[in-house]
């Protein structure tokens, strides 16, 4: 079985049911397979061939959806490029990937348009509402001049299905090499593990550019049948009027998301009583807010907690909802058709307890990093995917999450975990949020700096978050310098970039 066929078996099933719903616009589940049919048929007139790279620049839109299901048929490789980045990078990601073809949204023509010249393989370019005699052709004529295509028998299990490329948080992104089969295992490791339901009513908020919206929030709902509500961006107000509207089931976000959401002035106004399913990921969400979500959703039962990356699809762990209080800083069991484990720093599985590297293996694991054999041979040894994550198990078989490797701050020899500090000052009345990271230290090596953001409206001085934390932790843990910002900088998945924050001078 390949991807097309989760399409071809709920169009079978549950034809008639709305499948996108997309500002104005409405699919049934017929609509999507009949226009993802013709968008195929068009693009193989044009010569492109099973393998080829396909590249999507575009928000949240029916159109997007449309042509990752048309690839998915007939066997073309997705690349999904994340909207926020400028030309220089995209440009990057295109060659990188040697996309033949480019669908995009008209908003990125400006972009488009002043580095087309540095573009060699792109030959093709779509986008809606283009011009007669424009760059591109316009993604609707060509669409509807397609016949019909259905999807390949041809295209097996371990054929490319994306490319899809890591952040970049510490550098140069790579292009995670995702096949059917991953994204196929990935979504049977979802539905098992967060107890998912056909039909449900999902708003998707966050951009499907990224692996968690893509392969988690929009695959599930296409495979059960369920109503995807695509939102160009997150803002609260919209986000609590479609809940409202709509009788959204499911949610899924960043702590960043929630805060916002419960933050919003007259939230407490709409209804949520139809939100059955509360999903978060990327960071850590405390026990109070935890509860407040479980007070503004009231039939939710607990929150899903979510750890993964890109490279596995992106699912590697889930805590119930049950157990979110119970296993409060649990990022929960393994899923069940893959392998976790936690290695020390000479690749053998630590003790109960003790804290090492997250590494996995199992059907929704990458194959490689695409043309980069040397970052795949250092993620991938002895067929485990090294995530670069810390983190220790319970005699429960329950995982927590410590720090990602590289974040690590050692001070004078002793190891401090900026998540441990994070949490704690999460818990300060006066303190929105706030990241930890290194800076060099002539005495010690390196020593803490925080950045802080306070609740509105509240001021705190660098000596009271000091002694904030002296209060709380080993004194070696405190930070040695508290700057206060408006924001963290966090990229679309809602990840703070603390190596942009490492780079802050004042």
């Amino acid at each position: 079985m390949n991807l097309g066929g989760i399409l071809d078996n709920t169009v079978a099933k549950y034809g008639g049911r709305t499948a996108l719903v997309s500002g104005e616009t409405r699919r049934t589940y017929a609509e999507l397979d009949d226009r993802a049919g013709r968008l195929a048929g068009a693009l193989l007139n044009q010569g492109l061939k099973p393998g080829d790279r396909v590249a999507l620049l575009s928000h949240n839109t029916d159109y997007f959806v449309e042509s990752y299901l048309a690839l998915t048929r007939v066997g073309m490789v997705a690349v999904p490029v994340n909207f926020r980045l400028v030309g220089p990078e995209i440009v990057f990601i295109l060659e990188n990937s040697q996309a033949k073809a480019l669908i995009h949204g008209p908003e990125f023509t400006g972009v488009l348009d002043g580095i087309r010249e540095h573009l060699q393989t792109v030959r093709l370019f779509l986008c809606p509402g283009s011009p007669v005699g424009g760059a591109a052709l316009d993604y609707e004529d060509f669409l509807q001049g397609g016949a019909y295509t259905p999807t390949s028998s041809q295209i097996g299990e371990d054929d490319t299905c994306q490319i899809i490329y890591t952040s970049g948080t510490t550098g140069k992104p790579k292009g995670a090499v995702l096949t059917h089969r991953n994204i196929l295992w990935n979504a049977v490791n979802i539905i098992h593990g967060r107890d998912d339901d056909a039909g449900q009513v999902a708003i998707i908020v966050g951009p499907l550019h990224h692996s968690a919206p893509l392969n988690h929030h929009l695959t599930v709902q296409l495979a059960l049948g369920g109503t995807c509500i695509l939102a160009v961006k997150f803002e609260p107000q919209m986000v609590l009027e479609c809940i409202e509207r709509e009788r959204v089931t499911t949610i899924s976000g960043s702590p960043a998301m929630y805060n916002l959401l419960l933050r919003h002035p007259g939230a407490d106004k709409y209804d949520t009583t139809s939100v059955t399913k509360c999903t978060v990921g990327a960071d850590r969400l405390s026990v109070a807010t935890k509860k407040e979500i479980m007070a503004f959703f009231p039939n939710i039962d607990g929150l899903y907690d979510i750890y993964g990356c890109t490279e596995v699809s992106p699912v590697a762990t889930i805590l119930k909802g049950r157990d979110c209080l119970r296993k409060d800083g649990s990022i929960g069991r393994a899923v069940v058709f893959s392998e976790v484990r936690v290695f020390d720093e000479n690749d053998r599985e630590a003790p109960v307890g003790q804290v090492g590297e997250i590494v996995c293996r199992g059907p929704n694991v990458m194959p490689r990093y695409h043309d980069d054999p040397e970052a795949t041979a250092k993620a991938l040894r002895k067929g485990w995917l090294h995530t670069g994550d810390l983190a220790y198990m319970d005699e429960e078989g329950f995982f927590f999450f410590v720090d990602r490797k590289k974040d690590m701050i050692v001070s004078g020899g002793e190891n401090i975990y900026p998540r441990e500090v994070e949490e704690v000052l999460a818990t300060h009345p006066d303190i929105l949020e706030a990241a930890m990271v290194a800076m060099p230290d002539p005495t010690w090596g390196e020593s803490a700096r925080v950045f802080v953001v306070t609740m509105p409206g509240k001021k705190l001085s660098s000596q009271e978050v000091i002694e904030f934390c002296k209060q709380n932790l080993a004194s070696y843990k405190k930070p040695k310098r508290v700057d206060f910002v408006d924001e963290l900088p966090r990229n679309a998945s809602g990840k703070v970039l603390k190596r942009q924050l490492r780079d802050i001078t004042f």
